[in-house]
C-alpha cells in the first residue's frame, strides 16, 4: 500500500488546505473540485489514505459504497442536473493525477462535464469464458 500523506487530499482531510466540503464522516470526506468539469463537480475521498482502490480496506470501501449514491442525489438535487457520471481512476496510465482514491461526481449538462470516447473492442466467446474463470480462481483465493 502506498503512503498517501502528503497529497493535497491528505492536506484537505487535515484542514492544512481549506476546501468547500458537503461531507465528512468517520471514513469519508467529500467536497467541490476547485478545477470542475461542470457545477457541482464533487470528489469523494476515503480517510483511508492509499493511492489505488484495490489497497483500500473493506471498511473504508463500505462506507464510500454506503455514502456515493447519497451524495450523487445530493448534487444532483442541488445541479438541476439529471445525468452524471461517477469517475475513479487507478495509476498514471489510467489518468490518475492524485494518488488518494478518489471518485468523482461529474453532473452532466448540455454544454458541460465529461465527454469520453469509448474505443469498445469485442470478446469472443472462449477468451471471455477462460478470463472468466481466472478471475474467479483468483477472486477465490484472494483474502482481502
Amino acid at each position: 500500500m502506498t503512503d498517501t500523506t502528503d497529497t493535497i487530499f491528505g492536506k484537505i482531510i487535515d484542514g492544512d488546505i481549506p476546501c468547500h466540503k458537503v461531507y465528512e464522516d468517520k471514513h469519508v470526506f467529500a467536497f467541490l473540485d476547485v478545477g470542475p468539469l461542470s457545477t457541482g463537480h464533487t470528489l469523494v475521498i476515503p480517510k483511508q489514505r492509499v493511492a489505488q482502490l484495490h489497497d483500500l480496506a473493506d471498511e473504508a470501501a463500505a462506507a464510500i459504497g454506503r455514502v456515493l449514491p447519497r451524495l450523487c442525489r445530493a448534487v444532483l438535487s442541488a445541479t438541476g442536473a439529471t445525468a452524471y457520471n461517477v469517475l475513479q481512476n487507478n495509476g498514471s496510465a489510467a489518468h490518475q493525477a492524485v494518488f488518494h482514491v478518489h471518485f468523482h461526481i461529474i453532473p452532466k449538462f448540455e454544454d458541460a462535464g465529461l465527454d469520453i470516447v469509448w474505443n469498445a473492442g469485442s470478446l469472443d466467446n472462449d477468451s471471455g469464458a477462460k478470463l472468466a474463470a481466472l478471475i474467479r480462481s483468483t477472486l477465490d483465493s484472494d483474502n482481502g
